[in-house]
């Protein structure tokens, strides 16, 4: 199954049907090399709406359930992962961080665009919340520019705990390119809220100083 034929055949038309994406800022986004892009979470399909938009192909690393889940939405998950040429990650701890960046690294080596949500998991309440740092120590460590892009919609067309997708307006829109050069590990952090605020500014949303799966576990 290729990317192509994803994109351009299957999913790809009834995503735009459900939620005629309006994109912004898209001519910030260089027409080749490497680049990270930076997005707020909000859905499952956020990363298939990248995709979407993207005239280039994005790489997203996906956490290794989406490839281990049973059932007919397991089946699903590992379609869909791997007709995207999706990179499954096992993010129970230990050394596991450092694979993650590893992989990006290598994502961006290749001249390709790494995807991430800094968030580390979908918001669960529509608030975007503190930013992994993980993006910065690879753009730092590749040079690569990070466009921050906000996602808005994508929450109405797949709500939590609902089964099927619904008609809704997306909007999706890219930022001005940041550079980051190294630092240390307190400029590393500064970084990371300094995007996430950009992310914020943007998108209008509502800012929570912790993170999203620290909300969740005291919720």
């Amino acid at each position: 199954m290729s990317y192509w034929l994803l994109k351009h055949v299957l999913v790809g038309p009834l995503l735009r049907l459900l939620g005629r994406p309006k994109v912004e800022g898209l001519q910030h986004v260089p027409a080749d090399g490497p680049v990270i892009i930076a997005a707020n979470h909000l859905a499952v399909v956020d990363s298939l709406y990248l995709c979407l938009v993207l005239p280039r192909r994005v790489t997203f690393i996906a956490k290794q359930e989406y490839f281990t889940e049973g059932g007919f939405r397991g089946r699903i998950n590992r379609w869909v992962m791997k007709a995207t040429g999706q990179v499954p990650v096992d993010r129970t701890g230990g050394g596991k961080g450092s694979d993650s960046l590893a992989a990006a690294v290598r994502i961006l080596e290749q001249g390709g665009i790494w995807g991430i949500h800094p968030e580390g998991t979908r918001s669960p309440d529509g608030r975007i919340y503190r930013g992994r740092t993980g993006v910065i120590r690879v753009a730092m460590e590749t040079g690569a520019p990070v466009i921050p892009v906000v996602l808005s919609g994508t929450d109405r067309v797949n709500p939590r705990n609902r089964r099927f997708l619904r008609p809704a307006k997306v909007r999706v829109s890219f930022g001005r390119p940041r550079y980051f050069l190294p630092a240390d590990q307190h400029g590393v952090r500064t970084a990371t809220d300094e995007l996430m605020a950009d992310i914020v500014r943007r998108s209008g949303r509502p800012y929570v100083d912790c993170y999203a799966t620290t909300f969740k576990a005291s919720a």
